[in-house]
């Protein structure tokens, strides 16, 4: 054989103990998620005032309902939902407009403001009305999140707790049943919140997330405000560090939220994809390189690409077998749906954007590219 041959047969076996390992993994992944939470009762509020922190950017799908849902909790005390605006053109400020003129007793308010503190969109939007933040618990929370009626009794209760000092909710994705909406859903119910639960449970992982983050005024004040993260493409993570840094906890919070996947079209969803990519590798980038083996069907297939026969077609059988139990696990878990069909697209869209994620460090992100400097900062680059 030439040293051709040998590196085909090496890079061969490689992929199929990365595909071994990745069943493993996923075995690993169905008993973490089946546990999750479940060992930490909901924890009753003291109810306290509360202003909620929403920036919004753009057009989305039933916003409505989701700032309906924040002015409607089952919650005992005065609630205000503060919605930042950049674009005095925004179409959501239609759908708060509406909010307000059918809740009236809601506290539903909202603030145009284009002024611009970095490159971070979001945090500039939440700079600029955070001084009409009225009371001394924030909770900010992104526009695609889907909540439920008792989600401010839990959060608050959670943060209430001894040596806490934030409250974060991992979430899964929610479909409008598009194709490319749904790939978008199961990459996070599939990739995403198996990879955090497991990380969490070996504690490998200290994630806060924008789908919640919720602190005290007098936290916020010792983190230094939104100033120092109005660069950083992972604003939220870095949100979660300067409150440990403080000798706070940062709880993942036993409850789960929705987010709304909304990448319609195949070129949202890669673009989507990749900069969720882009993010978590910038945060760890060993870590990242090992997730690989979370694509074990991906890895049986090049397996049998490269030669290896009838022991990469048992591997690639097994692997989709384990990867339609975790889509069982999540299902039954987290009450999802899922189009079962869409496993193998799914898996191989995956690993083509991990792939991808290493051929180059630029991101697409409300329409404008950056490159995401090695400290997790957004720089411009050329469009």
């Amino acid at each position: 054989m030439t040293f051709f041959d040998d590196l085909i047969c090496w890079m061969a076996d490689i992929c199929l103990v990365g595909a071994a390992l990745g069943c493993l993994y996923t075995a690993f992944a169905c008993v973490r998620a089946f546990a999750f939470g479940r060992q930490r009762p909901a924890t009753p509020a003291n109810p306290v005032p509360v202003t909620v922190l929403l920036p919004l950017c753009g057009h989305e799908p039933d916003l409505y309902s989701r700032l309906r849902a924040l002015c409607e909790q089952d919650y005992a005390a005065p609630v205000q939902v503060l919605c930042a605006i950049h674009d005095p053109e925004d179409p959501a400020i239609g759908a708060v407009k509406r909010v307000a003129a059918d809740l009236p007793h809601a506290t539903i308010e909202w603030q145009i403001d284009s002024s611009m503190h970095g490159r971070n969109l979001k945090m500039s939007n939440l700079m600029n009305v955070i001084g009409r933040a009225r009371h001394d618990v924030f909770i900010m929370i992104d526009d695609d999140i889907v909540v439920g009626p008792h989600y401010l009794s839990h959060v608050v209760g959670e943060l209430q707790q001894p040596n806490v000092g934030a409250v974060t909710c991992l979430y899964y994705g929610v479909s409008n049943g598009a194709l490319w909406t749904k790939l978008s859903a199961m990459a996070t119910n599939l990739q995403f919140l198996p990879s955090v639960i497991v990380g969490i449970s070996m504690r490998l992982a200290q994630p806060c997330f924008g789908s919640t983050i919720a602190m005290t005024r007098e936290i916020f004040k010792q983190i230094g405000g939104l100033a120092s993260f109005v660069d950083y493409l992972w604003d939220d993570y870095a949100i979660g560090e300067a409150v440990r840094e403080t000798g706070k906890r940062v709880v993942i919070s036993s409850m789960t939220v929705g987010h709304v996947c909304t990448e319609y079209t195949g070129v949202e969803f890669f673009a989507y994809q990749l900069r969720n990519a882009r993010t978590v590798a910038s945060i760890d980038p060993l870590g990242y390189i090992g997730s690989i083996i979370i694509n074990p069907f991906a890895l049986a297939l090049l397996a049998i690409a490269l030669g290896a026969g009838d022991s990469g077609l048992a591997l690639a059988g097994l692997a989709l077998a384990s990867r339609f139990a975790l889509a069982q696990c999540m299902r039954r878990r987290f009450d999802l749906r899922m189009n079962s069909w869409l496993i193998p697209v799914h898996d191989l869209a995956a690993f083509a954007v991990y792939v991808t994620s290493f051929l180059g460090g630029t991101v697409t992100w409300r329409g404008q590219r950056h490159r995401i400097h090695s400290d997790g900062t957004l720089l411009h680059a050329p469009q």
